[in-house]
């Protein structure tokens, strides 16, 4: 049992606590930079959104591991929206990525010179062939 408040305070546990925090709050600046390179340095729509969807999500699920970690550990607070707000992020934010990648090939946007290879280009001629053989068929 510690003698004093201060003892309390810097106890074993609440080191490794503080120890995890501060990994997995600069793991998430880490990856958050990486995010805004990307957006920077990448050369066109969809690989910017991956940059974007991916890094930034893992950037800032760390951040609000991290909070929710800080306190409930550390403060006594179980913060279930936290919780809630983690699982959202993670499930949505890469859809969301998707989502705006597609809309962006669908809408005509070309890939960089750099792309090797473009696996959406002939599903979707091949889905274009079978709506206009559709709608010939209905005529």
């Amino acid at each position: 049992m510690p003698n004093s408040l201060r003892e309390e305070r810097f106890s074993i546990e609440t080191t490794i606590v503080n120890i995890l925090i501060i990994l997995l709050m600069s793991t998430g600046v880490i990856f958050s930079l990486v995010t805004a390179l990307g957006l920077i340095r990448l050369p066109d729509v969809y690989t910017r959104t991956h940059a974007a969807s991916k890094s930034s999500t893992l950037g800032v699920l760390c951040v609000l591991t991290a909070t929710f970690i800080h306190f409930w550990l550390i403060e006594g607070i179980f913060n279930t929206q936290m919780i809630v707000a983690i699982a959202f992020l993670f499930i949505t934010a890469p859809v969301g990525g998707h989502m705006i990648g597609r809309a962006a090939y669908m809408s005509g946007i070309k890939v960089a010179e750099e792309t090797v290879r473009d696996d959406m280009e002939g599903a979707l001629k091949e889905r274009k062939k079978r709506l206009m053989d559709n709608k010939t068929t209905e005529q």
